[in-house]
């Protein structure tokens, strides 16, 4: 459980008295806060997530099965599906919610950093480490690590990854010190990794270590019943933040529920919150949310902004390109013509489902 304080010597009774009480005080309410996030997913709301639906109703019991473990999880899905704030979530719900909760991206930092960002280096390293750095597996002692896009780890890291699974260890980059860690590994990945394992891009010993609890999060497509939902949530919680009333037309919500949705909830949420910032009218369209035609029927007849027409040239070169390389990230990259981040940025911004591409 780790310490919550600490009694100097000798002990003075009156002190301990009152350590123990605050301590007990604390446990008391992170169960009460953990027995209130389980009450709520009855209602559609659990941990930053919403979802009425059967499927999101099943995910939630499964959180909260997860919270009371120190299993390491692996959560699986498309792009957009939520899997950094599912992972928020199960460390919300377990014995660690007051420690630190770290995250790192193993696909959107350039591969000679990737190990010094994850295990640290020491000073005089290698050219540029002036001074020591402390990795995100240390920062994340006594609390959780998130490792996203955990496909796009290299084989070399992978081997390092499984010795701090199997013995809890690390050593800087550099460094002769062996360092005794205490976390507790969520993984997220958008591929197949079973099938990864089979074509020997992952390695399987580290996948079966990963995969102890494993996590499915469905697509949108697959929970209509929750899509209205999310995006009044959203309209709700973005009209706030700019203090200001906002609301769907009929039209808009008809083509919210019709749409595809290949991007998930993070393309849900990016076209609400391009309709706010596009218009200051109370009353969000067909034509605010980017949805052209309904019913063969225009809206509203509006001229593309610059913006919008670069939007969709780098959207649809994005889907072209992660098309021709098989979703191979540093492949697509190269095709673009741009960096790895940068083409993280761009998959990010424009909601591109990457799972959902096939070489053809």
């Amino acid at each position: 459980m780790g310490a919550a304080d600490f009694c100097a010597k000798p002990i003075d009774l009156k002190v301990l008295k009152i350590i123990l009480s605050r301590t007990f005080k604390i446990h008391k309410l992170e169960e009460e806060n953990r027995q209130q996030q389980c009450r709520n997913y009855e209602k559609g709301k659990f941990c930053g997530m919403i979802g009425t639906s059967p499927i999101m109703q099943e995910i939630f019991r499964q959180f909260i099965h997860a919270g009371k473990t120190d299993y390491p999880v692996l959560l699986s899905g498309n792009t957009g599906t939520g899997k950094e704030i599912a992972a928020r979530a199960i460390h919300s719900l377990s014995s660690r919610s007051e420690k630190s909760f770290i995250t790192i991206n193993c696909g959107a930092i350039p591969e000679n950093l990737l190990e010094s960002e994850l295990f640290g280096h020491e000073k005089g390293s290698f050219t540029g480490a002036t001074k020591r750095k402390i990795g995100k597996f240390e920062q994340a002692d006594h609390g959780t690590i998130f490792l996203d896009e955990i496909g796009e780890l290299p084989h070399t890291l992978q081997v390092k990854l499984l010795r701090v699974l199997q013995e809890g260890t690390i050593d800087r980059v550099g460094g002769n010190e062996t360092i005794k860690l205490d976390i507790r590994i969520i993984a997220a990945t958008n591929r197949n990794l079973e099938e990864e394992t089979e074509k020997n891009r992952f390695r399987e010993d580290l996948f079966y270590r990963l995969n102890v609890v494993p996590i499915h999060l469905p697509d949108l497509t697959k929970r209509p019943e929750d899509i209205l939902l999310l995006a009044q949530d959203c309209l709700a919680r973005e009209s706030e933040k700019l203090q200001r009333r906002a609301s769907f037309t009929p039209k808009a919500l008809a083509a919210l529920t019709a749409h595809p949705w290949p991007g998930n909830v993070r393309e849900l949420q990016n076209r609400i919150k391009r309709a706010l910032g596009s218009t200051q009218d109370k009353v969000i369209t067909l034509t605010d949310l980017g949805f052209q035609q309904i019913d063969g029927k225009e809206e509203n007849q509006t001229l593309s902004t610059l913006k919008q027409a670069r939007d969709s040239a780098e959207y649809s070169a994005v889907c072209k390109a992660l098309a021709l390389s098989n979703n191979n990230i540093s492949r697509a990259a190269k095709l673009l013509e741009i960096s790895r981040p940068t083409l993280h940025d761009l998959i990010k911004k424009h909601g591109v489902a990457t799972g959902k591409y096939n070489k053809t």
